[in-house]
């Protein structure tokens, strides 16, 4: 992501069929490969914000997954194109907070949602880590550009970062 790079609200950076060792006795995505598609298009969107595995190795940070749930909505099976798009909800200096919603990518319909909750952590100290000033920035720019979109359908439960109260 540039500088001067558009944001697009929501983001769609991830697109993948279901694969044949996806599928179940019910031939349909097996639920737990779900998360796993949820997890290339979070590759997707930390790789488009400079937080992905080349962040890893240049500053020996990452990010750990703290709360994530998954809804789902309608089947997709053998073959069927997927189309992830994801909004950024809230950020901090250490966290973020996103979703995906999966779409069958020809129908058009909703097939799932995945809202999740993650922590900047150094490898060396396996602590929370504020995150490089250049990922903050773009993460603004990401938030400000989603911050008129509706709420992404099917999420889970209400997730939200805990902020201190003020006086």
């Amino acid at each position: 992501m540039t500088p001067d790079e558009p944001v697009f609200a929501p983001l769609v950076l991830h697109r993948e069929p279901v694969r044949p060792d996806w599928i179940d006795y019910n031939q349909h995505l097996n639920m737990a490969f779900y998360m796993l598609a949820f997890d290339h298009a979070t590759d997707a969107l930390f790789d488009y914000i400079d937080l992905g595995e080349a962040h890893m190795r240049r500053y020996g940070a990452s990010t750990f997954t703290l709360e994530g749930h998954i809804t789902y909505s309608r089947e997709v099976g053998l073959g069927d194109p997927m189309r992830f798009e994801t909004t950024l909800l809230d950020h901090d200096e250490k966290r973020i907070h996103y979703a995906h919603q999966m779409f069958h990518d020809t129908e058009g319909y909703l097939a799932a949602t995945n809202d999740l909750i993650t922590l900047h952590v150094s490898l060396e100290t396996r602590r929370a880590a504020p995150m490089p000033a250049a990922v903050l920035e773009r993460l603004a720019r990401i938030q400000d550009a989603h911050a008129g979109l509706p709420r992404a359908q099917g999420l889970s439960r209400e997730m939200g970062l805990r902020r201190p109260k003020k006086a």
